[in-house]
């Protein structure tokens, strides 16, 4: 995401011709935009969305003419019936984009040129990263399981001594302490597959050519949706009475605080999903909008110091990315801490 490369202009012919007409103005005004190098504008804003965005191929980088990416398949159902194909259908030999099959790509979501209805169900780059992220942690946590199992009773070593401490600190510094010591051991698996699930791919979108898994809404939306399912699915009865019914309240008051507690309980997991979202995007923004500064001004006298504020922003994301699971899982292990609290005499 983050190599220079990324940023090649695509070139593009210019009309050697033209022949004046009275009849539109269209021709007019588009040459007016024309470059007199035959070169594209430079377009931060659409870069940077294109890079933060979801789309059917892996792009990793451009030099030159050539494209290093890779083309996913495309499973669409259509009136025609389903359809699965190769990502790189839409693209020709001058990766300019193409029509297939009465499909086109049209701001990265799969349409028909008739109009009629299609049904997107592709290997997406979000999605190619949510499924490598999940063969990591997969792999990750198998060989910890299997190094507990082989070596009980011994000291740690390896990959095991390394994630220890993490998942002992998310065991006891979050699940223990929020959730409570009668209820914190049936949460605590959840509790790691979603601080590590987090993490990781916050690691992932950091790496060039990564995904913006984390930073998509969507993925946000279905953790902060899953957090609010485990929450009020797993309440007790003095959790919902504190919200029907709260005690030592008059009853005239509850017409306004009872609405109130209702629009909390889905304030909490939309909070989880605006955070998330909003600072992992944050993120990438600030570093591709560091390194379009490179190519706005046309120096290369500026590198230098764009290369030092984006190495600098670099090691905060890093620091974000740890932060941002842990407080994502954090706020989750209150939220149902406060749903399973035993009632006090």
């Amino acid at each position: 995401m983050f190599s220079s490369v990324t940023f090649a202009q695509h070139e593009h012919s210019a009309d050697t011709t033209a022949t004046p007409t009275t009849e539109t103005t269209t021709e007019a005004v588009e040459g007016k935009h024309e470059e007199s190098h035959g070169e594209a504008k430079f377009e931060p804003g659409k870069l940077i969305l294109e890079h933060i965005g979801d789309e059917h191929e892996w792009h990793f980088a451009t030099i030159g003419h050539s494209h290093v990416s890779i083309s996913l398949p495309c499973i669409v159902y259509t009136k025609d019936g389903l359809k699965v194909f190769s990502s790189s259908k839409f693209k020709n030999e001058h990766h300019e984009a193409v029509s297939y099959e009465g499909l086109k790509l049209d701001h990265h979501h799969i349409v028909a040129e008739d109009g009629s209805a299609v049904y997107d169900f592709s290997i997406t780059k979000n999605v190619a990263s949510l499924l490598l992220s999940a063969v990591l942690l997969l792999t990750i946590f198998l060989s910890v399981a299997k190094g507990y199992k082989e070596r009980e009773g011994k000291a740690p070593k390896g990959l095991q001594s390394l994630l220890e401490p993490i998942i002992i600190f998310v065991r006891d510094e979050i699940a223990k302490n929020n959730i409570g010591e009668k209820h914190y051991r049936r949460f605590t698996p959840y509790l790691l597959t979603l601080f590590f699930f987090i993490w990781i791919n916050n690691l992932l979108g950091l790496l060039p050519g990564g995904a913006n898994l984390t930073g998509n809404i969507a993925v946000t939306l279905v953790l902060a949706v899953i957090a609010f399912f485990v929450t009020n699915l797993n309440g007790r009865s003095t959790y919902w009475g504190h919200i029907f019914a709260m005690p030592g309240v008059p009853k005239w008051l509850l017409i306004l605080l009872t609405p109130v507690e209702v629009i909390g309980l889905f304030m909490k997991p939309f909070s989880l999903m605006v955070r998330l979202f909003a600072n992992i995007s944050a993120g990438h923004i600030i570093l591709l909008s560091l390194i379009s500064l490179i190519f706005i001004f046309e120096s290369i006298a500026i590198s230098p110091i764009i290369v030092g504020f984006s190495i600098f922003m670099n090691l905060i994301e890093l620091l974000v990315a740890l932060l941002q699971a842990y407080i994502f899982t954090m706020l989750t292990s209150t939220y149902i801490g406060s749903a399973v609290e035993e009632h006090h005499h």
